[in-house]
């Protein structure tokens, strides 16, 4: 009994030191992205986003690279390279190619990386941006969970996900 009663007492000391869990609304939290809008995207930009955005609703697909699935580097590779431009076909290599820019500064046809795995800045996924307006920031991305997508980085989600944005036109 003796030996009973510190393990029980530090059993307590150790349950009552626990985090409690809260809980936090389901609804897309919005952040404001500071945006320059001033310069026009390119004609090529612009036919690469539309030509990437032929694969909505593409279903997310491993190492793909077609209409029957792909994943974020397969996009990003397939609608550059419709227009002749040859990028590396991973993020990790993607992550380097091109030049970095501020995101203040991103256009239609830039890329945009993100780290998305818990307590890890290591880029891991990637978009195109598709629309900039001030405030607001729109890429076209293959989700894991959802396929070719667009989305914001004002949601929260990815704008606490964000690392870095790259020009490669």
């Amino acid at each position: 009994m003796k030996r009973l009663f510190p393990i029980l007492l530090l059993t307590l000391c150790i349950a009552s030191c626990k985090s409690k869990k809260t809980t936090t609304s389901k609804s897309k939290q919005t952040h404001t992205v500071k945006v320059k809008t001033t310069a026009k995207p390119t004609a090529e930009a612009k036919s690469i986003v539309k030509y990437a955005k032929t694969f909505s609703g593409t279903r997310y697909k491993y190492g793909g690279t077609t209409k029957s699935g792909m994943d974020c580097s397969g996009l990003i590779y397939t609608s550059y390279k419709k227009h002749n431009i040859n990028l590396p076909r991973t993020t990790s290599g993607l992550k380097s190619t091109g030049y970095w820019i501020d995101l203040k500064e991103v256009n239609v046809g830039d890329l945009v990386f993100f780290a998305t795995n818990k307590n890890s800045r290591n880029v891991n996924h990637v978009g195109i941006v598709t629309n900039v307006r001030t405030g607001n920031v729109e890429f076209i991305h293959a989700s894991s969970s959802k396929g070719v997508m667009i989305s914001s980085i004002a949601e929260k989600y990815w704008y606490f996900s964000f690392v870095q944005a790259r020009r490669v036109l």
